[in-house]
């Protein structure tokens, strides 16, 4: 267990709990404390320091809010192993950090702001993009099914599990596809994959042959990218506008394109709802090419300007469109269940894809999720985060007007857990993550989103995840950070 010289001046006006939280921090930063090191207890630290109990619990919940220590039931309270490496001053920190990566055969690369694997490993922190509420999943309910089926397992079920996925499963989802999103499909038609990342590259695997040309909404979904170069495709961006995807441009990009990745329902990252026009222009284009439609529905559940709109693919008549679902925004991340619904010519290569993938999708969390949906629960817990959400969205935008003011121009904010703002002319939005990161925000680049060289600057601020309370604060350190000298 480490231990920590805080020295704690009580004649200065700052609060003892800030003096301890800022003395933590500081010493977790500079390498004193090491990423996994298990630090005093309150009461031990208090006893050190001769302060009451009070400030310290108050640091150390703060500390644990910002991500740099984790609680560990039963074991006490450790430094966090998934510090950003670029918050981290000590070159032997960031060392300790890489080595443990390549243990895990996880290397990092080193591109500031920019998303990778580890970055999603990251604290819930104000901001955070692609994070629900998960401090309102009913979690009671869910320890419970789960506990039920682990309880009545039966040999049969802890053996190989279906390809394709749960039937009782694919069942619950196509009924629910059916009632709240449009989706034209039966439980065969579903496939139970490991989230939508997964479900991208089963797609790919399925339907490209190395350099297909693949066209991808410019700005777009880095995920997407990375999924259909590891397939081998050779990616053409088509920009977007206020209607979503151009298919006029779709068109000018030539006419050997095998397919286009798009986000009709919720534009990521601007958050634009395609138009029906396009929409049928998209289909149009696709039945006259020969050319598969990934429909990436990821958070589409949550609209907060009118009733969630029907997929695309309820209006494909003519077999062109893959949809992709997943539960990680709407339960949790750490779930891993995702779902694709494929075509009827598709289905049986999709599941040979499938099996050669990784064999099946664990089979408990189906069991238990299946049940989630057949009792209801689901349904109340979307109704339930559309109000929640909706509240988190209106204190962002309250905290943004009044802590930023004209800094900053809310591009897009009718669905979804995140919203997009530009930044004024002048401002660089990997310089503003940086310095958010340094304050325990963790705002994503929207320059990240680009892969052509004409890059609006702004950010993407997730709100799912951090309670209004939280929410004010972070948009006050916004205001800060934009109005400092450097960035003025």
């Amino acid at each position: 267990m480490a231990t920590l010289h805080l020295p704690i001046d009580r004649n200065t006006g700052v609060p003892i709990f800030r003096q301890i939280h800022d003395g933590v921090r500081r010493a977790i930063l500079d390498g004193r404390l090491r990423p996994g090191q298990r630090i005093p207890s309150t009461r031990g630290l208090a006893a050190d320091l001769g302060v009451s109990r009070l400030p310290v619990l108050s640091a150390y919940e703060q500390l644990l809010h910002e991500g740099y220590l984790v609680g560990r039931t039963g074991s006490g309270t450790f430094v966090s192993t998934s510090i950003p490496d670029h918050l981290l001053r000590s070159p032997a920190v960031r060392r300790m950090k890489q080595e443990l990566d390549t243990d895990t055969g996880l290397r990092k690369r080193a591109v500031p702001n920019q998303p990778s694997p580890t970055n999603w490993s990251l604290p819930v922190v104000p901001f955070q993009i692609g994070m629900p509420a998960l401090d309102l999943f009913p979690h009671a309910t869910w320890a419970k099914l789960v506990a039920r089926h682990v309880r009545a397992e039966t040999a049969e079920q802890r053996a190989y599990g279906d390809p394709a996925g749960l039937r009782g499963l694919r069942v619950a989802i196509a009924e629910h596809l059916r009632a709240s999103r449009a989706v034209r499909c039966v439980a065969d038609q579903v496939l139970i994959v490991p989230g939508s990342q997964a479900a991208l590259r089963l797609a790919a695997a399925t339907l490209l042959e190395p350099n297909d040309r693949v066209a991808i909404e410019e700005p777009g979904y880095f995920g997407a990218r990375r999924a259909l170069r590891a397939a081998g495709a050779q990616l053409v961006q088509v920009p977007v506008d206020a209607e979503g995807l151009q298919v006029a441009s779709l068109e000018r990009r030539g006419t050997n394109i095998r397919a286009v990745y798009v986000t009709p329902s919720h534009q990521y990252p601007l958050g634009m709802t395609m138009s029906a026009r396009r929409r049928f222009a998209l289909l149009e284009w696709a039945a006259r090419h020969q050319a598969w439609i990934l429909e990436d529905d990821y958070d589409s559940e949550f609209r907060y300007v009118s009733r969630p709109v029907g997929a695309l693919q309820g209006m494909d008549a003519r077999d062109r469109v893959i949809y992709i679902g997943t539960f990680s925004k709407s339960l949790f991340p750490a779930l891993r269940v995702g779902y694709v619904v494929v075509p009827r010519p598709l289905l049986d290569k999709f599941v040979e894809s499938r099996f050669a993938f990784d064999l099946f999708t664990p089979t408990l969390y189906q069991r238990s999720l299946a049940e989630f949906l057949r009792e209801g629960h689901f349904a109340r817990h979307l109704r339930r985060m559309r109000s929640a959400y909706l509240e988190r969205r209106d204190a962002l935008l309250r905290g943004l007007a009044r802590d930023c003011g004209d800094l900053v121009q809310v591009h897009n904010s009718d669905a979804g857990l995140h919203l997009a703002v530009l930044l004024r002319q002048g401002a660089d939005d990997h310089d503003v993550a940086l310095h958010l990161g340094q304050r325990g925000v963790a705002a994503s680049s929207l320059s990240n989103s680009y892969a052509g060289p004409v890059r609006r600057q702004g950010l993407l601020l997730g709100f799912g995840c951090a309670d209004p309370q939280r929410l004010r604060a972070a948009t006050r350190i916004l205001g800060e950070v934009l109005r400092a000298p450097a960035r003025r």
